[in-house]
C-alpha cells in the first residue's frame, strides 16, 4: 500500500496532486524519553503540524566502531511508526553531520580522533565510515517512505554544508548514498538563506531549502532564485534558540514568531519550525560551540520552544495554532485535545527537599587510586578512548624554582575543556581553556618552607582531573579533540609519563553505589570532589525538575540514567527529570559535584532559569 507523495510542481509542493503547505516540527527522538514519544507528537499535532522532522545522531547510535544500535531509546523505527500512527508525516535529516548543538555535531569520537581522516569531503576513508553506517540507517527510513505505505515525504542530504565547505562532488556522492539504499522521495538540501551558503549547500536532484529565524520576505526572493521559482521552504525556522553556560537564557516574543510565521504561510512557503519541542541533551550529549571563547551548551534544550520541555503547551504554541488554523482546517482545539489525551500542563511532582544520605570525596574511592595505564605522553580524550566524561591524569614530579625562588608553574597547553588539579592532596586551582595563558601554581603543595631554594628536588604528586564540556558541533573546529591537546608544560619542557584513568559517568555512579553500601553514614565534610546520594519515595508517577541552585557544578543521575550536567554560572539551574524515570516506589539522586563541598538538593514542579550576564 502507498501513500501520497510529496513534490514539487510549478511554484507549489503536492501531496498526492493536492496543492500542499508543509507545516513541519522539530521533535529529536534521542532528546525525548522514549516513553514521551508519542505523548509529544500528540502536542505537535494539535498545534496544526502536519509533518515531524528528525536528525539522527550517528554517535548517539554507534557508540564504538563496528557496533550500532537501534534498541529503545535509539528506535528510530519505532518513533517513525508513532508519528505515521498520528498521520504526521515525516522529514528524516540523516548527516551524517547534523550540528544540532549536539555532541561533536552528531559525529562519533572515535571516527575524529583519526585525524589522517578529513571530514565531510571526498577522503575515501571518512566516505568509507558513513556508507557503513547508511548501510545500516537508511533501510530503516527507506521502509518507511511514502510510496512504500510509511510516512517519511522527504529525506535530507547532508545539512548546512554551505557552512562547512564547497566540494561538490561530495554532495553528489552523499545524494548517491541514500538514493543506492532505495530512498527515492523528495530530496532536499538545508542552508543559511543566502546565496553565500546556497552556493556551496546545493545539490542536483535535491530541493533547496533555507534556515533562517526572520527576515523571510528578503529570503524569500533568493529561494527563488535558487529553487527556479519552486515552492520557498524555511527548513529551519528559528523560533527561539539555544543556551550556552554562562551565558542568559534566550526567549522570544510569542507573537513576534507568529507574524514571522504568517508571513511565510501567507506567500506559500513551507515551514519547520526548529524548535517545536526541544526536549533535553541528557548525559552528557549537549554540544559546543567555539568563536572568540569556548561556549558549551546546556543541559536543558527547551529552545524557547511552542512546546517545552516538559511538554507545557505555552504561549508561543497557542499564537502558532491560531495563525495555521488560517491556512489550514484545523479541528476545535479542545476537543482534538480531549481526543489526544493530553492536558495543556504536565502533572509535576509535589515539592521534596532531598535529604544527602551518603557523601564520598572522589578522591578516596578506589576508582581514583585504580592503576590506570600508562601513557609516554599526556593522551587526548580521543587517542585514550574515552568518549564522554572525565580524564585523570596522574604522575610524580620534581619541583624547580626559577632564579628569583619562586617554584616554577604548571601551564596546560591547549586544553579542551577544564582541568581540576591537586599536588600532594591539596587543592592547586583549575585550568580553564578559555584562559590559554593561565599558570597553576604548585607553591600551595609544598607547605610552608621559607627558604624556596632548599626545595630544589622536591617532589610533589599530581591528579590533574580534565572535564569534557562538549565537542564543538558547528564551525571550523568540529572534530576538535579532547583533553590536554599539546601537552603539560613545565617551565622549559613537556612531562612526560602519565597514568591515565578514564572516569565516566557509568563508572562514577558505580563507585557512589559501592561506597554507598560499604558506608551507611553521611560525612559532613567529605571534601572534594563530593560523589552525593538521597533516597526518596515516589507515590504517583509525574514529571520533576531537580533544583540543583545549592550545588557548583558537576552531573546529576536519577537511579542509572543520567540527567546531565548542571553549573551554578546558569543560566539553567534546574535539571528535567521525565515522568518515567519517576514511577511510584523508592528511587535515588546522585550527585558528582566538584566545586560545592555540601550540595543541597530539591525536587520542585517548575525550570529554574536566569538571566543574569
Amino acid at each position: 500500500m502507498t501513500r501520497p507523495t510529496l513534490e514539487v510542481r510549478g511554484a507549489q509542493f503536492l501531496l498526492g496532486n493536492e496543492p500542499h503547505l508543509i507545516i513541519s516540527g522539530a521533535l529529536h527522538y534521542f532528546r525525548v524519553h522514549p516513553d514521551l514519544w508519542e505523548d509529544r507528537l500528540k502536542r505537535l499535532a494539535l498545534m496544526g503540524c502536519n509533518t515531524v522532522e528528525t536528525y539522527v545522531a550517528w554517535n548517539f547510535h554507534a557508540p564504538a566502531s563496528g557496533v550500532v544500535s537501534f534498541e529503545g531509546g535509539r528506535d528510530l523505527g519505532r518513533f517513525l511508526d508513532i508519528a505515521a500512527e498520528l498521520g504526521l508525516d515525516a522529514i528524516v535529516r540523516p548527516g551524517p553531520y547534523i550540528c544540532a548543538e549536539w555532541e561533536n555535531g552528531g559525529l562519533p569520537s572515535w571516527l575524529t580522533h583519526d585525524k589522517s581522516l578529513r571530514l565531510r569531503c571526498r577522503d575515501e576513508k571518512f566516505l568509507s565510515e558513513v556508507s557503513r553506517w547508511f548501510d545500516q540507517l537508511i533501510p530503516i527510513v527507506a521502509q518507511r517512505q511514502s510510496n512504500r505505505g510509511g510516512n517519511v515525504v522527504a529525506v535530507q542530504v547532508e545539512n548546512e554544508y554551505g557552512s562547512w565547505g564547497d566540494d561538490a562532488q561530495y554532495l553528489a556522492i552523499m545524494r548517491d548514498m541514500v538514493t543506492d539504499r532505495g530512498i527515492d522521495e523528495l530530496l532536499v538540501t538545508s542552508d543559511g538563506g543566502a546565496s553565500l551558503w546556497l552556493s556551496a549547500g546545493t545539490v542536483e536532484g535535491a530541493y533547496p531549502t533555507g534556515n533562517f529565524g526572520s527576515r523571510a520576505e528578503q529570503v524569500l526572493p533568493v529561494l527563488s532564485q535558487w529553487t527556479d521559482g519552486g515552492p520557498g521552504m524555511c527548513m529551519e525556522f528559528w523560533n527561539g534558540w539555544f543556551d550556552h553556560w554562562g551565558e542568559p537564557h534566550h526567549d522570544r516574543d510569542a507573537q513576534d514568531c507568529a507574524n514571522e510565521l504568517d508571513f511565510m504561510l501567507s506567500h506559500g512557503m513551507s515551514v519547520n519550525f526548529y524548535m517545536a519541542h526541544g526536549g533535553t541533551n541528557f548525559g552528557l550529549w549537549a554540544g559546543a560551540n567555539q568563536a572568540e571563547d569556548y561556549q558549551p551548551t546546556t543541559t536543558s534544550y527547551d529552545y524557547d520552544a511552542p512546546i517545552a520541555e516538559d511538554g507545557r503547551l505555552t504561549a508561543k504554541f497557542h499564537a502558532y495554532r491560531q495563525t495555521i488554523a488560517r491556512y489550514r482546517d484545523l479541528p476545535d482545539y479542545e476537543a482534538e485535545r480531549e481526543r489526544l489525551g493530553i492536558t495543556e500542563n504536565p502533572t509535576m511532582q509535589p515539592r521534596l527537599d532531598l535529604q544527602l544520605e551518603h557523601s564520598h570525596n572522589l578522591r578516596t574511592l578506589p576508582l581514583w587510586h585504580s592503576e590506570g595505564e600508562g601513557w609516554p605522553w599526556v593522551p587526548t580524550f580521543e587517542e585514550a578512548g574515552i568518549d564522554l566524561g572525565f580524564q585523570l591524569l596522574k604522575r610524580e614530579i620534581t619541583v624547580f624554582p626559577w632564579s628569583d625562588g619562586a617554584i616554577v608553574p604548571l601551564r596546560f597547553m591547549e586544553l579542551h575543556d577544564r582541568a581540576y588539579v591537586w599536588g600532594n592532596g591539596v587543592f592547586l586551582g583549575v585550568a580553564d581553556r578559555n584562559n590559554p595563558d593561565q599558570e597553576i601554581s604548585l607553591e600551595p603543595a609544598l607547605g610552608d618552607v621559607a627558604e624556596r631554594q632548599s626545595l630544589e628536588g622536591t617532589t610533589v604528586e599530581l591528579e590533574i582531573l580534565v572535564e569534557n564540556l562538549g565537542r564543538v558541533n558547528f564551525g571550523p573546529h568540529l572534530g576538535d579533540p579532547k583533553g590536554v591537546v599539546r601537552g603539560i608544560w613545565y617551565g622549559v619542557r613537556f612531562l612526560n609519563n602519565w597514568q591515565v584513568v578514564s572516569l565516566s559517568p557509568e563508572s562514577l555512579l558505580a563507585a557512589c553505589e559501592e561506597a554507598n553500601g560499604a558506608n551507611s553514614e553521611h560525612s559532613a565534610s567529605a571534601g572534594l570532589p563530593v560523589l552525593a546520594s538521597a533516597a526518596f519515595d515516589v507515590e504517583d508517577e509525574a514529571d520533576a525538575y531537580l533544583d540543583v541552585s545549592q550545588c557548583g557544578h558537576g552531573i546529576a543521575w536519577i537511579d542509572d540514567f543520567c540527567l546531565g550536567r548542571f553549573w551554578n554560572i546558569g543560566p539553567q539551574h534546574a535539571l528535567y527529570v521525565p515522568s518515567p524515570l519517576l514511577k511510584p516506589g523508592r528511587h535515588r539522586i546522585t550527585v558528582l559535584d566538584l566545586e560545592c563541598e555540601h550540595p543541597s538538593l530539591s525536587l520542585i514542579d517548575h525550570p529554574l532559569f536566569t538571566t543574569e550576564d
